[in-house]
């Protein structure tokens, strides 16, 4: 079911490392030019033209695009109460994780009479992506609008795929979740047309937006990489993955669920098992073939763990398995090791780093307090999660005193004329030149 990589006995650098193993193939860049005359048709389009689309790749119009305010308040009104309730712990979880994450102003004296100070300012106004088909995703709804919200962003909206089973309307726990957090404005649009009618906006129906987040397929990771520029985005979020760093002390029935549970997602999901244990990794691969078709997804995990993205690595050592997880940079990262703490001090390349038995990545998923809208694709190596921070600009305000400009006019002048822009330093003597 799934394949077995040998890497002991070799020292490879970090890129061999990730080379070795691969990842589900994903051609964003044909998907941008599929979706590109869709992008066009919503950027000079209206609100008929949405549900059209909605029909063409949803199978349903919605009545309006915009979801009616009662339909969100009936949705909340009539939401399990247990999922209600389990949905308020997420929220509060994640709410007390991100409040931590809030930047404060700071402002620094150069020299006397020169201050620069770094404000943190919010976007005015992001769309949310949340994603529907497979499963639905009340927790993505949690991800994207409590950080916005503690950034004190002033204008939230949220889109998610209007629905067969609902009139059109996106699914009801993610209408109730949105209602839940006072999210008012939803839209029912999926896909890449929903990044295009927050990156364009829409007259009588939607306002620009600044900023899109949020993970969803291969369509809105080529939207949002055709449209960035046109507006900020978190990242091109791709098909979840998880590694798990291992040794002879890991229970063998947790890493095979961790491993099952990431490959629910989809059948170019990925699952990698490093570790310095022949038996756990005899273990593993037992466990999977009988948990595997017991599961309600059954067939889309077995597709997924038998892929070239999915294996089981062997390695010498736990410091050659640290090489291995350092360079693969993958979206969540588990440690099931003697010593997981200290192991996991020396990762530096993860979405989200989950440390011993009793921290798996479910966990992380839904109400862990932090948050799930992670770098894929090994973008880990250089990008961060969904934060607060990710909804804020920081700003610069400079403000220097006569005496302050006087002192630094000429090392600024220097510098220009060395440059060959002398009328960056004409402008600093003409200061000079009109003082009282």
């Amino acid at each position: 079911m799934i394949r077995t990589v040998d890497l002991r006995g070799l020292a490879l650098n970090k890129s061999e490392y990730a080379a070795s193993l691969p990842r589900a193939a994903l051609d964003v860049s044909t998907a941008m030019a599929t979706i590109a005359p869709l992008l066009h048709r919503v950027q000079h389009g209206n609100e008929s033209d949405l549900k059209a689309l909605a029909q063409e790749f949803d199978g349903v119009e919605p009545p309006t695009i915009r979801v009616p305010m009662e339909i969100l308040q009936q949705s909340l009104k009539d939401l399990d109460p247990t999922i209600r309730a389990a949905l308020e712990i997420a929220i509060e979880r994640v709410r007390r994780v991100h409040n931590d994450q809030v930047r404060n102003e700071s402002t620094t004296t150069v020299v006397d009479g020169a201050t620069v100070t770094e404000r943190w300012i919010p976007v005015d106004r992001v769309g949310l992506y949340v994603p529907g088909g497979r499963a639905v995703y009340p927790s993505s709804v949690i991800m994207n609008v409590v950080p916005a919200q503690i950034a004190k962003v002033p204008s939230i909206a949220v889109a998610s795929p209007p629905q067969k089973d609902f009139g059109g309307y996106p699914h009801p726990t993610i209408l109730a979740t949105c209602a839940l957090l006072g999210v008012s404005e939803v839209y029912a649009v999926g896909g890449a047309q929903a990044i295009a009618l927050f990156a364009y906006g829409m007259k009588d129906v939607c306002e620009k937006a600044d900023m899109v987040t949020g993970p969803g397929n291969i369509y809105v990771a080529a939207a949002k990489r055709s449209l960035r520029g046109i507006i900020g985005i978190d990242s091109e979020a791709g098909p979840t993955e998880i590694a798990i760093l291992a040794d002879e002390t890991a229970v063998a029935s947790d890493v095979a669920a961790d491993m099952i549970s990431q490959a629910e997602h989809d059948t170019i999901a990925a699952a990698i098992l490093v570790t310095t244990s022949e038996e756990l990794a005899r273990d593993v691969a037992s466990d999977l073939r009988s948990r595997v078709p017991k599961t309600k997804h059954s067939k889309r995990i077995h597709e997924a763990l038998s892929g070239i993205q999915s294996a089981i690595v062997l390695v010498d050592s736990i410091d050659q398995g640290l090489d291995v997880v350092n360079a693969y940079a993958a979206e969540h990262l588990e440690i099931h090791t003697q010593n997981a703490r200290e192991v996991a001090k020396r990762i530096r390349n993860a979405g989200a780093v989950f440390i011993g038995r009793f921290s798996p990545v479910s966990l992380g998923d839904y109400a862990a307090g932090s948050n799930h809208v992670l770098p894929t694709g090994g973008c880990a190596c250089h990008s961060s999660g969904l934060s607060v921070a990710s909804f804020l600009k920081g700003l610069h305000f400079i403000e220097y005193s006569e005496s302050a400009f006087l002192e630094i006019a000429s090392t600024v002048i220097t510098l220009a004329n060395s440059e060959d822009l002398p009328a960056h330093g004409e402008a600093m003597t003409a200061r000079s030149e009109n003082l009282t």
